[in-house]
Parts: C-alpha cells; structure tokens; sequence
C-alpha cells in the first residue's frame, strides 16, 4: 500500500472526494487532477489535516501533454478516472462535453498505455446511462453485456470512452476496467441529473421541505461505497478492457422518501417527487462485477441514507458545508 502513488481525476466531485479521503485513511500517497476550484466537497468529507495530505495539481483533462507529465514525474502507479461533465452540461455545450468526456479520457488511456510499466491499474467511470429507454430490454435485472441504446449525448460519450477502452486492450494490451454508476448519492452528491435525492436528505436533516425531481425506480449506491469499487477495480487487472454494472438497492422513489422518512421523522410530508421517469432500467445484475472483484459491498439504502443524514448534521453543526449551493438546483 504505502508503494501506491494514486492519481484521480476530476477529484473535487463527488466520488472523487470519497476516494480521497478512503486511500488516505489507508496511508496511500494521492495526487488530484482538476481544474482549479474551490474543493468544497473535501471539507465535507475530510477535516483539514486529512486535505493538507492530498498533492492537489491543477490541470484541464484535455491537455494529453501535462497530464503525461504529471503521471510520469510523480511516479503514479493508479489512475481512477472520473472527469466529466454530466448531462445536464453536456446539453448546454456538446462540443464542451465531447472534449472533455471523449478527448479527455483517450488522453488518460494514452498515457497510461505509453508508461505501462509504471501505471499497473486503470479505472475508469462509465455510466448506466449508455442502457437508455427500459423498454429496450426484457423484464429483470440488466447485464453487463446488454446492447447498448445511449439516449443523450452524454451516455453516447461514454459508450464511446468503453470503445476507446477496447481498441486500447485490442492493440496495445492496455489494462482497464470501467465501471457504470446509476444514481449515485450520499454527502457531496450535489450536482448532476440524479443529485436531487441527496439534497431531499439534507434537507430533511435542516428540516426544511423539497421536491425531488423525478419518479423513477432506479439502482442507488452510497458515494463511498462507489469509491470503494473504484478503488478495488484499480488494484485488478482483467484482460479484455471489462465493463461492469455497479450493484446497490433497486428502489423506487416511494422507498427513498420512505426511507428520508423514517430516519428523519418529522420530515414526514415535507419531502416530495415528481412523478417523471428517467430514461433508464430499472435494475441491474451486477453479478459479473462481484465475481471479477471480490469484496465489492453496497449498503443497504436505508443504511445509506441514516449515514448521509448523520453526516449532513454534523457538517451542518461544524459549519463544513454551504446548505445553499448545496440545495442550489
């Protein structure tokens, strides 16, 4: 462990944070690649002696130069790839989005092929998103190997990144594994399509009402439970440039805000969603996955959604979170 140099992207979102935080909890050197910003997640998630560990360097995923050199001159042996943009700004900009979600990552894969004797583990995240309309597939769980019928220009991206992926094992024998997050949430999932169940519980935590903005039933996985996966998955080496579904609890949104509700109980009536669907399956078979990478584990959501609250009060009270740009839609 101590010999592992981590590098990650676009660290200051969500998962990228959990990460962080877990592979320095284990006394892994990590380095961050991200525009410059203000890494308010990591003071949700770490305390201030925990930040001053991380080797935060500035850099835009589309510039294949500095980012090869800031792998080859930190001696970086893992990369967790998680740079993008999410849908909603992909819609605003496409060709934005193409460069940095598309270019960006065939960057990363180039560097991590030409330094393959110093780079040992590559993960990168897709997403659920590439499976589009339901009723595209048969009744039950989706496996990994479904066709793929991308609805938006963003899951049409990452279908593009787990091609690149291949074409990189095919020719050159580069080690990768992607992994497909549904609705990710937990403290820190803030922005993104999928984000407004994290801020019902937050808050449901200040006790103020909010209206989660769809209806669809849909995988949910804490944020450090996926950081975890990611994690795992950049310690194996599979041939052939997998792709795997991430498990966690397939839930309608009833359950989330019963769940809201039960850990909160005078929230009762004052969490609410729209009954708008999302153009996705509803279950995954995330069967491949636990079997390629033992000790892969999801909190149940109940579970998931107790830690989140407790999490959000405790910040709230230490003054380590912005409720506002939080809540901000």
């Amino acid at each position: 462990m101590a010999e592992e140099k981590f590098l990650i992207t676009g660290a200051y979102g969500c998962v990228g944070a959990w990460a962080v935080r877990r592979l320095l909890s284990e006394g892994v050197s990590v380095w961050t690649y991200d525009l410059p910003g203000d890494p308010h997640r990591f003071r949700l998630v770490m305390d201030d002696e925990t930040i001053l560990q991380v080797k935060q360097i500035d850099g835009d995923i589309t510039n294949a130069d500095y980012f090869e050199r800031v792998v080859v001159e930190n001696g970086i042996t893992h990369i967790i790839h998680l740079a993008a943009l999410q849908v909603p700004l992909v819609r605003a900009d496409p060709i934005g989005g193409a460069r940095v979600n598309v270019v960006g990552t065939t960057a990363v894969m180039e560097t991590a092929h030409r330094h393959a004797e110093q780079v040992q583990g590559l993960v990168y995240a897709s997403s659920f998103a590439v499976y589009g309309d339901p009723e595209n597939y048969p009744p039950g769980p989706v496996a990994h190997d479904a066709p793929l019928t991308p609805p938006s220009l963003y899951a049409v991206f990452k279908q593009a990144n787990e091609g690149t992926a291949a074409i990189y094992w095919r020719e050159q024998q580069l080690y990768s594994i992607g992994l497909r997050p549904c609705v990710v949430y937990g403290p820190g999932r803030d922005q993104g399509w999928t984000s407004t169940p994290t801020k019902a519980m937050l808050a449901a935590a200040i006790g103020r009402k909010y209206r989660i903005t769809y209806g669809s039933q849909l995988v949910f996985h804490h944020a450090e439970d996926v950081a975890a996966a990611m994690i795992l998955a950049a310690r194996t080496r599979l041939e052939g440039a997998p792709v795997y579904n991430l498990g966690g609890s397939a839930a309608p949104m009833q359950q989330v805000v019963d769940a809201i509700e039960t850990v909160v109980p005078e929230s009762k009536g004052s969490i609410s969603f729209d009954p708008q669907l999302l153009p996705h399956p509803d279950d995954v078979d995330d069967s491949a996955l636990t079997g390629a990478i033992p000790g892969i584990r999801w909190r149940p959501l109940l579970d998931g959604v107790h830690d989140t609250v407790e999490h959000f009060r405790s910040a709230v009270s230490a003054g380590r979170i912005d409720v506002e740009r939080a809540l901000a839609l």
